[in-house]
């Protein structure tokens, strides 16, 4: 999937295969629709963004969720063919908003609608000392795994059972049951000790990095890592240049100056010349995880 140069075809092509970080009969497999001659098209793309859907060529939104919402509408309509009859519906009660609905689409397959919840989640696990326990938080250390997920299944799943959805989508013409779903890729980032096992309800084929303290990060080779700024935490990293080692260590002292951890690549160079991602990891400060919103 890296062998694509456009950023947002390389992350299209991730979307399409990439494994998910929950394991439930609520997961939407996008690999189960693809059209059989997907590869040529975004070859196509990629060779001619221009000729292609404007989210190739369009400036990324800087916020990841908005830019994976973006990209998911694309893969939807542009590869998969699917009608999407509603984005970010709101759901409303006397005035109140209960929620809201990513997606509510007509599944070409089987004529059913179908109302598709998204995320994309960056995850690493810590051991909390003496408590026994290992928690998976996002960069920021108040995102949690467990929690996103009871949310998912327990609360933006079932909006579709709420008598106001019933009304908002009858408002809109959609009369009938409408099936829930629910992708949630990312990856999980493991500490190099202890050694811990992947959390209840992951697959055990998810995408896995590791994770460290800046203190440790400070003390390795960085000649081939490349900081990786949203939205380019989707995929597998690729560029043409060597990496710039100024630039590692430039990200290094900002993670002691403001305390933000960041995601990191480690690039070897293919036989086609193009630097390609081969690892990813977190650096973190060493006061890590901490309950303030770093983000």
């Amino acid at each position: 999937m890296i062998q694509f140069r456009n950023p947002a075809v390389r992350h299209l092509a991730w979307m399409c295969h990439v494994p998910q970080l929950l394991e439930s009969a609520l997961v939407f497999d996008p690999g189960a629709y693809l059209p059989t001659d997907v590869q040529t098209t975004l070859l196509r793309w990629d060779t001619d963004p221009q000729a292609g859907p404007s989210v190739l060529t369009e400036e990324a939104n800087p916020r990841l969720g908005l830019y994976f919402e973006r990209l998911y509408e694309c893969l939807m309509t542009e590869i998969m063919g699917w009608q999407i009859l509603a984005k970010n519906l709101q759901i409303r009660h006397q005035g109140i908003t209960l929620g809201e609905l990513d997606f509510v689409l007509r599944n070409p397959h089987t004529n059913a609608f179908e109302h598709h919840e998204i995320a994309v989640k960056f995850y690493l696990g810590y051991n909390q000392p003496g408590a026994g326990v290992t928690f998976w938080h996002g960069p920021n250390a108040v995102d949690r795994l467990d929690l996103k997920t009871h949310n998912l299944l327990e609360h933006q799943s079932q909006r579709t059972q709420l008598a106001a959805t019933t009304d908002a989508l009858l408002a809109l013409g959609i009369a009938g049951p409408v099936t829930s779903r629910i992708f949630m890729p990312g990856y999980l980032f493991y500490p190099r000790e202890p050694l811990l096992s992947h959390p209840e309800h992951v697959p055990a084929n998810h995408l896995r990095g590791q994770w460290f303290y800046l203190d440790d990060a400070l003390q390795m080779h960085t000649k081939h890592w490349v900081p990786l700024r949203k939205p380019h935490w989707l995929g597998g990293w690729v560029q043409e240049d060597c990496p710039d080692a100024q630039a590692a260590q430039a990200t290094l002292a900002a993670i002691r100056e403001t305390g933000t951890p960041r995601l990191f690549a480690t690039v070897e160079r293919g036989a086609d010349g193009l630097w390609k991602e081969v690892d990813r990891f977190f650096v973190v400060p060493t006061c890590w995880p901490i309950g303030e919103d770093l983000s």
